[in-house]
């Protein structure tokens, strides 16, 4: 008996040259989002900030180029690291949040959409490549992921180029201290159909979505900054209470995923989170083990969030890329290693993969 399995043939990442430290943002004045002035020191909020998230630095994308530019020089990479001829792709699904945003403007541009702008790009002529986009907040590119799976499974596909680019520095208020957090990077995988005698590859997950209190979580609005046009709308969330929903969902979603895998906790090697928040990220992982009666091991969590920010959907797809290339020399997988890829965001959503590598 074969089974029919979903794998990962090759990786790919860009991550943006300007790097923008916590120190950058010291003279910036931030709003409450009652929009009174914070009258707090610079140096005390920055360091408040990197307390709680993590974050050192971000990386933002040149002036002259867009999310869909980002993507493509992820997905070359990609298609260069698996070997394979474009033209034989049969989907390209991109995970994206804004679309294409201009430097210097908010508006949003998704006509055509970006998966097609890519396709464009990379010159790839065959008409049967299907170039489509997914909206899923920032569990986006795992949700891709479910979706090239699907489709596998279906047999309407064998090769799919899956990405997530985002480019949130263009449409993050600058009066919000929140929107430190935010950043701009890209990662992508070629995800193949392979018979084998042996399951591997995707394994097991677990998604859902929750909107009965949770759907304005993360949100478009108005600057902080009442003296500016407040009829202009960036990206916006309510931290608080996304921190409680993600330690009280997130870590449940795990375990499914993890329990309807087969494999024991003990055989997890590395959980891949998405790069939202370091103590909050630190907290959910904390919780799953705990959910196992277990501590959480030492090593189990690669990050990137200190250097590279929160890109949204390119966050997992970046990390994968990073430590399969080696630049984490204190991260390693080999063949055989059973690995979770987990996230959560905007809608509210959330999903996991069980991945045998």
């Amino acid at each position: 008996m074969t089974n029919l399995n979903t794998v990962i043939i090759g990786t790919g990442s860009y991550t943006p040259e300007k790097i923008v430290k916590n120190a950058d943002f010291v003279e910036q004045h931030f709003f409450t989002d009652k929009q009174k002035l914070i009258p707090s020191t610079g140096e005390e909020i920055i360091r408040k900030f990197e307390a709680i998230t993590g974050i050192k630095e971000r990386r933002f994308a040149k002036d002259n180029m867009n999310t869909s530019d980002l993507a493509t020089i992820a997905a070359q990479r990609a298609i260069d690291d698996a070997g394979i001829d474009p033209e034989t792709i049969d989907q390209i699904i991109l995970a994206h949040n804004y679309g294409d945003v201009e430097h210097g403007h908010i508006q949003s541009d998704i006509l055509p959409n970006l998966a097609s702008r890519v396709k464009h790009a990379l010159k790839i002529k065959n008409p049967s490549c299907i170039a489509y986009d997914i909206l899923f907040g920032c569990p986006g590119w795992i949700q891709a992921f479910l979706h090239a799976h699907s489709f596998i499974n279906s047999g309407m596909g064998k090769r799919f180029l899956v990405i997530g680019a985002d480019t949130l520095a263009r449409v993050s208020d600058k009066y919000d201290r929140d929107s430190m957090i935010f950043a701009d990077g890209a990662g992508a995988v070629i995800i193949e159909a392979k018979e084998n005698k042996e399951k591997e590859g995707l394994i097991s997950f677990s998604a859902q979505t929750d909107t009965l209190k949770e759907a304005y979580y993360l949100f478009s609005g108005k600057s902080n900054n009442p003296y500016i046009d407040q009829s202009v709308k960036y990206i916006k969330m309510y931290g608080r209470k996304i921190y409680e929903y993600a330690l009280s969902n997130v870590p449940n979603a795990m375990k499914l995923a993890m329990d309807r895998s087969g494999y024991d906790i003990k055989d997890l090697k590395k959980i891949f989170i998405h790069q939202a928040n370091e103590k909050m990220d630190e907290a959910i992982v904390k919780r799953f083990y705990k959910l196992y009666k277990m501590q959480m091991p030492e090593n189990i969590m690669p990050m990137t969030i200190a250097h590279l920010g929160n890109s949204s959907v390119a966050t997992i797809p970046t990390l994968y890329d990073y430590i399969l290339k080696g630049k984490y020399s204190e991260h390693k997988i080999n063949k055989g290693d059973i690995i979770m890829f987990a996230s959560v965001g905007a809608g509210m959503g959330i999903n996991a993969i069980v991945y045998k590598i």
